[in-house]
């Protein structure tokens, strides 16, 4: 380069875009080329996209069908997906891909042995008390406004509330019961209250493993079975699904 273009290009102006003046302040900042064409190319792209649309809309069939309107919905203008209830609980999904039906058999077999150990220490009891029963006494109707159930049941009246270890006033004299403080008393409850939640939670762990042993027997048929059965119930997070296969006649 010369010396004369190098002498030029240093008192060549800088050309700048002049700021917003102090009288339009107020309006904020003026805006620059490099804004005013960010915006125009923003302006020109959501018009071309609502001319799209609008012609898409012109040219859809009324009595056009696909299979996702059925999953899903428009309420108040808006389009809403349906929510699809899982068919498996992220722990039946853990144990039937890692596991088998023999796994899970002898999982099942070992909780109801432990429900069978826990239910024949507690028996049960307390359930038996809070659950609903009548009793009916045919009397004569002389009987009726005298009748006395205590009397009736030969047992003390603080017992009434029973169906279970309700003695005879025969049998409450010749019981004899053993001196035990209330600190006594509160840890055996402690204590059974504790086994009953266990009770309560293998129950719950025993129906998870049932589904589970159902669900993974019930997909070996169908994909063993030569004609492919039709499902009559679908399955849930409590409930197997349930499948109807054609008969085929043996030779």
């Amino acid at each position: 380069m010369s010396s004369w273009k190098k002498a030029a290009k240093a008192h060549q102006k800088t050309h700048r875009e002049r700021h917003q003046p102090e009288a339009r302040k107020h309006l904020g900042l003026l805006e620059k080329k490099t804004d005013y064409k960010k915006r125009a190319k923003d302006y020109h792209d959501k018009g071309k996209t609502l001319k799209i649309l609008r012609k898409r809309t012109l040219d859809k069939n009324p009595d056009e069908f696909y299979f996702h309107m059925i999953n899903s919905r428009v309420k108040n203008g808006e389009h809403h997906e349906l929510v699809k209830e899982e068919e498996h609980t992220s722990e039946q999904k853990k144990l039937m891909q890692t596991q088998d039906v023999k796994y899970i058999n002898m999982k099942r077999t070992m909780e109801s042995r432990r429900i069978t150990r826990l239910q024949s220490e507690l028996h049960m009891t307390d359930i038996a008390e809070s659950t609903p029963n009548t009793h009916t006494f045919f009397v004569d109707e002389d009987e009726v406004e005298n009748f006395d159930l205590a009397k009736r049941l030969d047992t003390h009246p603080a017992l009434l509330g029973r169906k279970s270890n309700r003695p005879r006033l025969a049998d409450l004299d010749k019981i004899q019961l053993p001196d035990v403080d209330e600190k006594t008393i509160q840890n055996l409850k402690k204590k059974k209250d504790k086994v009953y939640k266990e009770l309560s939670k293998r129950i719950d762990r025993e129906k998870e493993l049932m589904v589970i042993q159902q669900k993974m027997e019930i997909k070996k048929h169908v994909q063993s079975a030569k004609l492919k059965p039709k499902r009559v119930k679908k399955g849930s997070k409590s409930n197997a699904p349930v499948y109807e296969f054609q008969y085929v006649r043996k030779k």
